[in-house]
């Protein structure tokens, strides 16, 4: 068992190189993409046709679907339904105790929520710093600071998990980078403290996605269970935050919290951030952390192309749209040589 467990560690450290995308990889990775975008298209209407004044509760609801208070622990109480009626398992291979469990405190054990607090740190700390991220600093330049994480995450991938890519990798990268250089030139801006925040919140994510990548590879849980073992631990501490913050008791007073409309396009919403964090773990973890990095940019060129058919309001930019197709083409020359196996 030691030596079992002392080669499993060794295979976490030796650097590997990237292999190809299988099938269910690529539809893990489109999935991602609808759910992303679809998220994003009824959060416009949420926070744009009702004008809901705090998008941080509408965070916290994606993540513990679908009601104020009950989000905590509503998306911990689908899991557990699902794995109450053996429609899901918490693990790749389960004990025999553990496949018979129906008490809460034992679908994990408590080794393995140990085991997962680096992924719990890492998403709160990928939280806090995101939403101060965007503080005094235009929203273009933001988007292109943004999509420079994918260079973090390759060194973070190196050093989490030892991943290495090929040369033809990291020539898509460098193009899917100049690309987003490109369509924020026209906004280029300089604040120091802006800047910092932004680089530290793109080395968040990285660290985040390279945790899921690694906790997901050595501590047997699949991608629910890694869903289960994070609201547990994040639910209490984002609640105690957002209470403290004032957004539960401004959301309370939002004056069309009961109308059916708004009630119905937040449980759209909750329900897709649900499936969109699950996607996002089975991603990751089917993939790599640089593959949910790309998808994420591929994701955010698409939201761009539909927000702009749907609601309108985006002027025309020649760099813009030069920066984009590049942003597209890198993307795309990616999956091209993931699914080859470059």
């Amino acid at each position: 068992m030691a030596l079992e467990k002392s080669l499993e560690s060794h295979e976490l450290l030796v650097p590997k190189q990237s292999s190809a995308m299988t099938k269910r990889g690529a539809y893990s990775a489109i999935s991602y993409m609808a759910c992303a975008v679809l998220l994003v298209l009824f959060n416009k209407a949420a926070i744009s046709s009702y004008d809901f004044p705090c998008a941080n509760v509408i965070t916290l609801l994606q993540m513990h679907p679908p009601l104020i208070f009950l989000q905590m622990t509503s998306s911990c109480l689908l899991l557990y339904a699902l794995r109450y009626w053996k429609i899901i398992s918490f693990k790749h291979v389960e004990s025999k105790e553990e496949s018979i469990s129906r008490n809460p405190a034992t679908l994990v054990s408590l080794e393995t929520l140990v085991h997962t607090l680096p992924l719990a740190f890492s998403y709160l700390l990928y939280m806090v710093v995101s939403m101060e991220s965007v503080r005094g600093i235009s929203v273009p330049m933001y988007t292109t600071l943004r999509r420079t994480t994918i260079a973090f995450t390759m060194v973070m991938e190196y050093i989490f998990v030892g991943q290495k890519h090929s040369l033809s990798v990291v020539c898509t990268v460098a193009i899917i980078i100049l690309g987003a250089l490109v369509a924020g030139a026209r906004d280029l801006s300089y604040d120091s403290y802006s800047y910092a925040v932004v680089f530290i919140s793109n080395i968040c994510t990285a660290v985040y996605l390279a945790s899921v990548a690694r906790v997901g590879k050595s501590s047997g849980l699949n991608s629910f269970g890694l869903m289960w073992c994070n609201g547990l631990l994040c639910g209490p501490i984002l609640l105690c935050w957002t209470f403290i913050r004032g957004d539960l008791e401004l959301t309370m007073n939002f004056p069309y919290l009961l109308f059916p409309g708004f009630q119905v396009v937040m449980l759209l919403s909750c329900i897709l951030a649900f499936l969109l964090n699950y996607s996002v773990f089975l991603n990751t973890t089917l993939n790599s952390a640089l593959t949910q990095t790309i998808c994420g940019n591929l994701k955010d060129l698409f939201t761009i192309g539909i927000g702009w058919l749907l609601f309108g309001g985006l002027p025309f930019d020649s760099l813009n749209v030069v920066g984009q197709s590049l942003g597209f083409l890198g993307s795309c020359l990616y999956a091209y040589c993931k699914l080859r196996g470059m």
